[in-house]
């Protein structure tokens, strides 16, 4: 066994391996570039054809581009009348863009815990969560793991409820041989710098009601019964009505240039994330952590997050610790996530309390996220198994001396 760098010892590697970096190319470079000497940077000619093209690889009928994942999921439960005094059910482990935008739109999130071993809502709970102010569900697929689709969209027919799927991680997901973005009545995907694909920032609504797209549209940009493409386009000027009070959430074309091309290798770049996936199972199956559960059958998993869970106990360290040791290894890591109702706001507005939904707070402790991406070497990858691999072995030896 080496020594790691907190004892003493050489670190991994001497260049940082940045966690989540994006894969940005020469097209994406040259079509920005274009972009720039068009002089149509805002929403315009390449938002529409970046609706097209992700519209197309969904397969579904409406595709509206936006700002974020965040201005995605609020618009959505606008668009679908999500108000004051509804409640939403969704699951507290995730980002808290989920429920920030329940909390924006005056309604209350009803948390059901998470399935400790897949980290997605536990579909037998969440019926005992349906109350008669019960508007909608936000199911989450966790890392671009499917949610257990059918179950929640039986229970959501007989109980009447919307489905909104925050498909953030899951862009390349299909569960039962649906496309993740045809099933619900709305879905919402993120083109942050971090996920499998990029605008730098940036959204997506699918829908196949074109009453919730043409909602979502006139939302996105002022309440604007016209869009900036339609009103300055070589058509000639066109005047506007402002039929609601909406939202500044437009997508621009500099953005949509970078998506252009990061959609078009998606699906290549999953078989390298299913490649360092299956590199990661080999190599750190036995050590002092939980690898992540394969995918379940008749499902595609999106492979965004490779996470592990921290066996704590044997190791002997927290799991801030552990990865605060692979940083001086010179490794990068993510943690996804600290469970919503942990964080202040949402304990101290809802009165929640860890114990409330354990599954979630048990994995807020143990959660890490290795680097996974298209963009990484060989070395790369081994680099991340030999720092892995050397802490547990160390932090273990560790602890049973320690006994």
């Amino acid at each position: 066994m080496s020594t790691p760098a907190i004892a003493g010892g050489r670190p991994v590697r001497q260049e940082y391996l940045i966690f989540g970096q994006p894969d940005i190319q020469q097209p994406e470079i040259d079509e920005v570039v274009a972009t720039l000497r068009s002089r149509w940077i805002g929403t315009g000619p390449r938002v529409k054809q970046f609706e097209e093209a992700f519209r197309q690889y969904i397969g579904c009928r409406h595709a509206r581009a936006v700002n974020s994942c965040t201005a995605a999921l609020f618009l959505a439960l606008r668009a679908a009348g999500v108000s004051p005094g509804d409640e939403v059910i969704t699951c507290p482990m995730t980002f808290a863009a989920t429920v920030n935008a329940i909390v924006h739109c005056g309604a209350r999130p009803v948390f059901v815990d998470c399935d400790r071993r897949t980290m997605c809502i536990d579909t037998t709970r969440i019926e005992v969560a349906i109350t008669p102010r019960t508007r909608a569900i936000i199911p989450i697929h966790l890392a671009g793991r499917p949610c257990e689709m059918d179950i929640i969209s039986d229970i959501a027919r007989r109980h009447r409820l919307l489905v909104i799927e925050d498909a953030a991680h899951a862009i390349e997901a299909r569960y039962h041989g649906a496309k993740i973005g045809t099933i619900s009545d709305l879905t919402c995907f993120s083109f942050y710098a971090t996920k499998n694909v990029t605008t730098a920032e940036g959204g997506m609504v699918t829908t196949a009601k074109e009453t919730y797209a043409r909602r979502i549209e006139i939302l996105a940009l002022h309440g604007l019964s016209r869009g900036a493409w339609q009103r300055f386009s070589d058509d000639g000027f066109k005047h506007y009505e402002v039929v609601t009070p909406g939202y500044k959430f437009n997508m621009t074309d500099l953005q949509a240039a970078i998506g252009i091309h990061q959609l078009r290798r998606v699906e290549e770049n999953l078989k390298r994330r299913i490649a360092i996936w299956q590199q990661y199972d080999e190599a750190l199956r036995g050590f002092p952590l939980e690898l992540p559960p394969p995918p379940a059958p008749d499902t595609v998993h999106a492979r965004h997050l490779y996470t592990v869970l921290l066996d704590i106990e044997a190791l002997g360290v927290s799991r801030d610790q552990f990865q605060a040791a692979l940083h001086r290894e010179n490794i990068g890591s993510g943690v996804h996530y600290r469970a919503v109702h942990l964080q202040e706001y949402y304990r101290q507005a809802f009165s929640f309390r860890p114990e409330d939904y354990p599954n979630a707070a048990y994995i807020s402790e143990r959660t890490l996220s290795l680097p996974l991406g298209p963009q990484l070497t060989e070395k790369d990858v081994s680099d991340v198994v030999t720092a892995v691999r050397r802490l547990c072995e160390f932090f273990a030896a560790r602890r049973k001396h320690q006994a």
